[in-house]
């Protein structure tokens, strides 16, 4: 059976192989369309085994909210160029990703989603990992808002869940704002915890422990050293705590006192329950993992 170029280009439509692999698949196939498709999956999946192994160290974070805006899930896909990362096929891929999240939550994300990875590789040409993801939700009873920030580019995602006290509040535009503006500021200054009250000792414990190895050879009293590092150990909590950061947008007064300003503004309080922060690749950079 002659295999013609409009064959040929519904073929490729409909896969995204090359030119010239639609073309073998259907002569392979003597036409037959169904079987060609399957002939360039088997060829795809044994040439994505391949491309598994190479290092994938570019991508998204991607975030997606619920419509009722209760709850809201950010992941983040790898690939190995930047390029990739910004083709139809790779965000239609992110779509997926989120909504299964949402469906199913951000745990095991990659097992659950092989065979569509396995696919985006075949089709796309470079490996691709699905590193991560994470659902927040509001609990019944709860009145907030999910709200998401995603730094242009997609490298730097946020994902946050702050609190009212009453629903007609939640979908108001100030209390919208409000939440958004937290998730800018948490996409830059990256806050490790709410409050000083939430830093584990072993975290303070560590920091001592390094700015104590820092300062051994100063000559400096241990009494005085010891005042030293608890000093810094203070400025330290400040800096990883978000209510007591310099709020971005205004750098003279803190994320608490920002907070308090609009709780006033409202007539109730909002109230920072959770949040994820994502920065691409910083999973495969961190020795915790």
């Amino acid at each position: 059976m002659e295999v013609t170029a409009q064959m040929v280009k519904e073929l490729r439509t409909r896969t995204g192989a090359g030119i010239m692999d639609c073309k073998e698949a259907l002569k392979e196939n003597e036409g037959d369309f169904e079987e060609a498709v399957r002939y360039l999956r088997e060829k795809g999946l044994s040439s994505a085994a391949k491309k598994a192994g190479r290092t994938a160290s570019e991508g998204q974070v991607y975030a997606s909210l619920g419509e009722d805006g209760r709850m809201g899930v950010i992941v983040e896909v790898n690939c190995e160029t930047d390029f990739v990362a910004r083709t139809e096929d790779f965000q239609a891929l992110l779509e997926t990703v989120a909504n299964h999240a949402k469906d199913n939550g951000g745990e095991n994300l990659a097992e659950a989603l092989k065979e569509v990875t396995t696919e985006a590789i075949a089709k796309l040409g470079e490996n691709i990992v699905v590193a991560r993801g994470e659902r927040l939700a509001l609990g019944n009873g709860d009145s907030g808002r999910v709200v998401s920030y995603i730094h242009p580019g997609g490298r730097i995602g946020v994902l946050l869940e702050v609190k009212c006290e009453t629903p007609g509040n939640a979908g108001d535009a100030a209390f919208v704002e409000t939440a958004r503006d937290l998730a800018m500021h948490i996409a830059a200054s990256s806050p490790r915890y709410l409050s000083e009250d939430q830093v584990p000792e072993v975290v303070l414990q560590s920091e001592r422990e390094i700015l104590l190895a820092q300062q051994k050879d100063s000559g400096k009293p241990e009494n005085i050293l010891e005042k030293i590092v608890e000093g810094r150990i203070k400025k330290y909590k400040k800096e990883i705590c978000l209510l007591d950061q310099p709020f971005v947008k205004d750098p003279d007064r803190t994320v608490q006192a920002y907070l308090k300003d609009r709780s006033a503004e409202s007539g109730e309080e909002i109230r920072v329950s959770s949040w994820a922060r994502f920065q691409l690749g910083e999973l495969s950079a961190s020795d915790d993992g």
